[in-house]
């Protein structure tokens, strides 16, 4: 079964006799054809409702199933709930003892306000990934609808809007990030946002083009909120295609001006604010979150042919069930190569070269950068599916068989529901089951030493996570791995809190404590290798003999 094509006869009141011209049913003599008409397709038999339809369905499928998991989620989650508990949505924070510099705060402020509306659960944390999911979808129908024109109404021909709607919608990749709280599609959100606005501005009608140009550079400063600098890497695209194909009726450096005075608008007031309020944090995001994120190997793939052994598996694996598609349609593009000698000829060719700088230039920056993780690709899975698309429309390819793209969705929801049950240590929800059955009492704070600390537990508990060193240690700045040691946690005395750590280090903390004068409960039998238990403080010394 093919999903039906769209008539839209009735919508502009024609239709084609059999030889062809059109005609009005309204006129004489023409009763016969009108009452030969089809009836007006229902709304949910359109391929671009269908579309929509199965969007909503893979975003918010098993949304909340699977519990919030370390490390990544927790983080994202704990720095969200810091801003609820203290009311600061400037300052980011880890624990109120420790700052946290590692992304801007539009990914924050999103999960904050979800959480605000529909409660400290796992379905409103990720809730924001699955909407900047459908805005996704959405940017491809609109993308495709400006750049490839529907080939022709007999409905043989798939539309390419829906088309790139559809395929962006069923991408393996992006299906699994949209279940995923990072801040990845957040970007991946608004730095398609900006890249649709300009495809508008440069190829939709001339005058609307400086409304879209502002639209792109507020978008633009919205990413850059997500993300910091790389969230400008698509504005390489846009620079490289004016260079190489400037507009045949370019617009004026006010306009531009304009744009850019919006972005600073936009993107700098907080960075401004954190930068004034906090010494040598300037130097943190430079150094640290800008240079050693390129330079830098930081545990992440940075080896030679790391890029191949992260981006290779992600492009091939993570465009499924389309990179056969995929495959041919780059291959169809070595015929454009020899067309782009020539200004003119690249001017004619706009379309197919803004997409290539789009994917090529951005892809290059990933390659050579030695900070490499998958979810890195995931805002360039809009032009792959625009390049789908297109080598679709190109090659006048039907509708896929709807029963093929309702297998696949099934197939991705088992999975998630499948996901969903697996036990791991990283299960926030499960250790925050655990702390309750073994501290009954009220809980305010959970305090991990020397251990990887679990920070989705704020979630579920409302406690604080604080992670603590044996040594008396200098803290480092914005890059500390601790919030404090052992010796100043203990100088507060707070009632309320649990311990935990690793039973290999046990005995040392054990000792440390007891050195300290306090008591220590131990609550229970050790779970995934953790020894939990309770601080108490020197017990006080009877009053003098009257």
């Amino acid at each position: 079964m093919k999903i039906p094509p769209i008539d839209d006869s009735s919508a502009r009141g024609h239709s084609r006799s059999p030889a062809g011209p059109v005609t009005n049913p309204t006129s004489a003599g023409s009763a016969s054809t009108a009452t030969s008409l089809p009836a007006p397709t229902v709304w949910w038999r359109r391929p671009a409702w269908q579309v929509a339809l199965l969007a909503v369905l893979l975003a918010f499928g098993f949304l909340g199933s699977r519990p919030i998991w370390d490390p990544d989620e927790g983080r994202y989650s704990n720095v969200a709930m810091m801003m609820l508990d203290s009311g600061d949505w400037i300052d980011l924070a880890r624990h109120r003892e420790t700052g946290h510099w590692t992304k801007p705060p539009l990914t924050y402020w999103l999960v904050a306000a979800s959480i605000s509306t529909f409660g400290a659960n796992a379905w409103a944390a990720r809730l924001p990934v699955a909407l900047a999911y459908l805005v996704c979808v959405g940017l491809a129908w609109r993308g495709a609808r400006r750049l490839w024109p529907a080939a022709d109404d007999s409905g043989n021909t798939a539309d390419p809007a829906a088309m790139a709607a559809l395929v962006y919608a069923t991408l393996l990749l992006p299906l699994i990030a949209a279940q995923v709280l990072t801040t990845d599609f957040v970007l991946s959100a608004f730095q398609g946002l900006a890249m649709v606005a300009w495809i508008e501005a440069r190829f939709g009608p001339r005058e609307k083009a400086a409304g879209w140009l502002l639209a792109m550079w507020a978008a633009f400063a919205l990413a850059f909120m997500a993300k910091g600098p790389p969230a400008l890497l698509p504005l390489l695209a846009v620079v490289a295609l004016q260079w190489l194909a400037p507009m045949e009726r370019p617009l004026g450096v006010r306009t531009w001006l304009s744009g850019i005075a919006v972005f600073f608008a936009l993107a700098l007031p907080w960075y401004l604010a954190v930068v004034l309020r906090h010494d040598g944090l300037l130097a943190y995001f430079l150094g640290t979150e800008v240079y050693k994120r390129i330079a830098g190997d930081m545990g992440r793939n940075g080896d030679w042919y790391g890029w191949l052994q992260v981006y290779g598996p992600t492009l091939l694996v993570g465009t499924l069930p389309w990179t056969w598609p995929l495959l041919r349609g780059v291959h169809a593009w070595r015929s454009h190569l020899p067309r782009w000698r020539t200004r003119a000829a690249r001017q004619a060719d706009a379309r197919h070269l803004l997409l290539a700088l789009w994917l090529g230039l951005p892809l290059l920056v990933f390659c050579v950068s030695r900070s490499r993780l998958p979810f890195y690709l995931l805002p360039l899975f809009l032009p792959l599916a625009l390049l789908i698309a297109g080598h679709w429309r190109s090659v006048s390819r039907p509708w896929p068989r709807l029963r093929w793209i309702a297998a696949w969705a099934v197939l991705i929801l088992a999975g998630r529901l499948f996901v969903a049950q697996w036990p791991t240590g990283n299960d926030a929800s499960a250790w925050a089951q655990t702390l309750r059955e073994r501290a009954p009492a009220p809980i305010t704070e959970v305090v991990f030493v020397e251990d990887f600390a679990r920070y989705g537990i704020h979630l579920y508990l409302g406690a604080e996570v604080e992670k603590l060193s044996l040594e008396s240690n200098e803290r480092t700045g914005f890059t500390s791995e601790y919030d404090e040691s052992v010796a100043s946690e203990l100088s507060a005395n707070e009632v309320g809190a649990v311990w935990i750590t690793h039973r290999n280090k046990w005995p040392r903390v054990r000792e440390e404590l007891v050195r300290s004068g306090f008591e220590v409960q131990v609550l229970g039998e050790p779970y995934r290798d953790r020894m939990i238990f309770r601080v108490r403080g020197p017990a006080s010394s009877p009053p003098p003999s009257p």
